[in-house]
């Protein structure tokens, strides 16, 4: 095997230990060398990191783990760079969950005008470590968790030369909730959607269609979504099993209502989590990720990285649900729309798989609608247009009026004035 060079950016970041469990899971088929942690935060880093060291360190890992600042240096002549950035921290965060509230507004962290504004402000710094990549790496896979992960996707893919995976841990689940219903975890399926935005069409096992067995049974709930529960005449409405965020499409009132009613916020849950997490990894005794990481929300997503890696690094020809370009794959979308579905995964990249089950028309108009508000959000936060920003926001199923999505990004806008582009403010 040929040795590797990985670098996670925003290392310092809670999650890290989770993604490092990974790679230690993997180490008889995947043979990193070398693992570059860098983040702003240093204190956070020098914490995390440790907690890095010691697991690597407690598994027999004798290559190198360095922990730095200097981004350019860390993505030089790397194999795999994953990203897990949150541009403006849990503050900015708590901000897309409070101030749509005031305007009847969903507020949350991906969906709806909190996705919008945290993809206004990761985009511009995604695209500067793509260039970076392109110029100091161009042969290295970028791997993207950072949220709002299809948006970002999108940018990139788009409008940069970066080879580039996006991924999400919601398919992971969903497939390990099908696996505990049905009692076997050799089954095919058909999976179709754009991030946070997706469903499964088809789950047949022993040559069995067991989609109407399931019903609503199908994934771990996530500790970021309230629970919810779906009428039969609902999920007749939609004959697909919807992934979690589908609830904030499906229930809409009923989530807004949860978050207005909520003592915290989610993300000033996670600020108390983190921490906790924080103080536990500074125990220097501590050499495993501790159990209560899964409050935290990031469950299975190390096998979602991980796991992609090794079969782009291996030749492996494995099945995966990703971010890429739809090149024909779901023939209502664009070829150049990033998609988020079944793909083909081997040293070449992914290729997605065709879709037979593409023909419900509530799914069709739904994912033109959050296409088109992905596509002028990234204008927006390419181009600096205030246009495309209230167009955005008009087209999307969850805000859609005009003068409610004025006030609230102008809101939302001067509160994040130094992360946004000029041409965003008024």
């Amino acid at each position: 095997m040929r040795e590797l060079k990985a670098t996670v950016i925003g290392a310092g970041s809670t999650y890290t230990p989770e993604l490092i469990r990974g790679f230690i899971d993997r180490q008889d088929s995947l043979n990193f060398k070398s693992f570059y942690l860098v983040d702003i935060n240093k204190e956070k880093l020098d914490v995390v990191g440790g907690l890095a060291k010691r697991m690597l360190e407690s598994k027999g890992f004798k290559g190198q783990i360095v922990l730095m600042q200097d981004l350019d240096e860390a993505i030089k002549d790397a194999d795999y760079i994953f990203a897990q950035i949150r541009v403006g921290g849990m503050e900015a965060r708590i901000r897309d969950e409070k101030i749509p509230l005031k305007y009847g507004l969903l507020g949350q962290e991906t969906t709806g005008v909190g996705g919008f504004m945290k993809a206004l402000r990761t985009i511009p710094v995604m695209m500067d470590i793509a260039k970076r990549i392109e110029k100091l790496a161009p042969e290295a896979w970028l791997v993207n968790f950072s949220n709002p992960s299809g948006i970002v996707a999108e940018a990139l893919m788009n409008h940069t030369k970066v080879k580039m995976i996006g991924l999400c841990n919601c398919f992971v689940n969903m497939k390990a909730g099908i696996a505990k219903n049905i009692g076997t975890d050799d089954f095919d399926y058909e999976y179709l959607g754009l991030n946070h935005l997706s469903w499964i069409t088809s789950v047949t096992a022993n040559g069995e269609n067991m989609l109407e067995k399931l019903g609503k049974s199908a994934g771990e709930k996530l500790k970021n979504i309230p629970d919810v529960d779906y009428d039969d005449e609902l999920l007749a409405a939609v004959p697909a099993i919807p992934s979690y965020y589908l609830s904030y499409f499906y229930l809409r009132d009923e989530q807004i209502q949860n978050c207005l009613k909520a003592e915290k916020t989610r993300g000033e849950k996670c600020v108390i989590i983190e921490d906790a997490l924080i103080e536990k990894y500074k125990d220097p005794n501590l050499n495993d990720k501790p159990k209560e990481l899964e409050e935290r929300g990031g469950s299975l997503y190390s096998t979602a990285a991980v796991s992609v890696v090794d079969a782009i690094e291996n030749d492996k020809n494995e099945y995966h649900v990703i971010g890429v370009k739809n090149n024909g794959a779901i023939p209502f979308m664009a070829d150049d729309d990033v998609v988020e579905i079944k793909c083909t995964v081997n040293r070449k990249g992914a290729s997605p798989v065709p879709v037979k089950n593409a023909d419900n028309l509530y799914i069709k108009g739904t994912m033109q609608a959050v296409k088109a508000y992905e596509k002028l959000t990234v204008k927006a936060a390419i181009n600096g247009s205030r246009a495309d920003a209230i167009a955005a926001l008009m087209v999307h199923p969850l805000i859609g009026d005009y003068k409610k999505a004025k006030a609230v990004f102008d809101e939302m806008a001067k509160a994040n004035a130094e992360y946004l582009p000029k041409g965003l403010l008024l």
